[in-house]
C-alpha cells in the first residue's frame, strides 16, 4: 500500500494563498521572480535528455510531462505552450481551479488534478518528465515521496527536483530575508528544519531509484534583482536532473 506523504498543515498554507498564484507582486511574488531561471534550466534538460530542438516549433510536442505540486500552474502553461501533454497534480484542493480558470484564459489545455504523486502511481500513470519543483520540502516523507516521483516515470524517464539547501546561509535568504524582512512570503511558509542538503538529495534519489546526472544552484543577485544559474553555488536555492533507468 502507497505510503500518503501530504502534510495538511503545508497543504493548508497553499490553500490559503491558493487565489494569489497568477499575482506578480503577491504572496507567489518570489516564485513569479525564479520562474525564467527555472524554466531556462527544466528546458534545457528536457531537450538535452529527449534531443528536442528549443528553436524549433512545439519542440516538446509527444512527451508526456507531470507538474506535481503545480500550483496555479506557472511550470505547467510553458511545458504546454513547448507543446508538451501535460498533467499538472496539486494536493492543495483551491489551487486546482485557479489553475484551470487561468490555463482557459491563455487558450491552453491542461489536465488539472486534485491529486497525489502517491495516488498516480498507484493508478498507473506513467511520464516522459516530472517537474517536482519546490515540493520535496514540504513532504512528510521525502524519501516516500521521492520513491512514488521515480514509479510515475517512464524508463529512461527524466526528474528536475528543486529545493533548498540546510544551512545557515539559507536560514537567512529564505526565512528571515524572503518572508520576515522583505515579506515576499507569508511568515511559516517554510520550515527550515525540512530544508534537504544536496547531498542529502542525492542520496534519496539514488535510494529511490533514479540515477543524478545534474545539479545546479539557482542564486539571487540583489543588485540586478535577478536570478540565474550557478554551477558552483548551491547555498541555498538549487535544483537537480536525474533519469530513471
Amino acid at each position: 500500500m502507497a505510503v500518503d506523504t501530504v502534510d495538511p498543515a503545508e497543504v493548508a498554507k497553499f490553500e490559503r494563498m491558493a487565489a494569489e498564484w497568477w499575482d506578480p507582486t503577491g504572496k507567489f511574488k518570489p516564485l513569479h521572480m525564479l520562474n525564467p531561471c527555472r524554466l531556462d534550466y527544466i528546458t534545457s534538460q528536457i531537450a538535452a535528455e529527449f534531443g528536442r530542438d528549443l528553436t524549433g516549433p512545439l519542440p516538446f510536442k509527444g512527451l508526456r510531462i507531470l507538474d506535481i505540486g503545480c500550483g496555479g500552474g506557472l511550470l505547467s502553461e510553458p511545458m504546454a505552450r513547448l507543446g508538451a501533454d501535460v498533467v499538472g497534480a496539486d494536493a492543495a484542493e483551491r489551487n486546482i481551479p485557479v489553475a484551470q480558470a487561468h490555463a482557459r484564459q491563455s487558450g491552453l489545455e491542461i489536465d488539472y488534478r486534485h491529486t497525489t504523486a502517491e495516488a498516480l502511481a498507484a493508478a498507473g500513470e506513467r511520464f516522459d518528465v516530472v517537474l517536482n519543483m519546490e515540493v520535496v520540502e514540504h513532504v512528510a516523507d521525502p524519501q516516500a515521496y521521492l520513491t512514488a516521483c521515480q514509479e510515475l516515470l517512464k524508463p529512461g524517464g527524466l526528474m528536475i527536483c528543486s529545493t533548498l539547501n540546510r544551512n545557515p546561509k539559507s536560514f537567512m535568504m529564505a526565512i528571515i530575508g524572503a518572508e520576515w524582512v522583505m515579506r515576499w512570503l507569508p511568515k511559516g511558509t517554510h520550515d527550515w528544519a525540512k530544508f534537504i542538503t544536496p547531498d542529502e538529495l542525492y542520496a534519496l534519489i539514488q535510494k529511490a531509484g533514479l540515477r543524478p546526472v545534474d545539479r545546479k544552484g539557482m542564486v539571487f543577485n540583489p543588485v540586478t534583482w535577478r536570478w540565474s544559474l550557478s554551477a558552483r553555488d548551491l547555498s541555498c536555492n538549487y535544483v537537480t536532473a536525474s533519469v530513471k533507468g
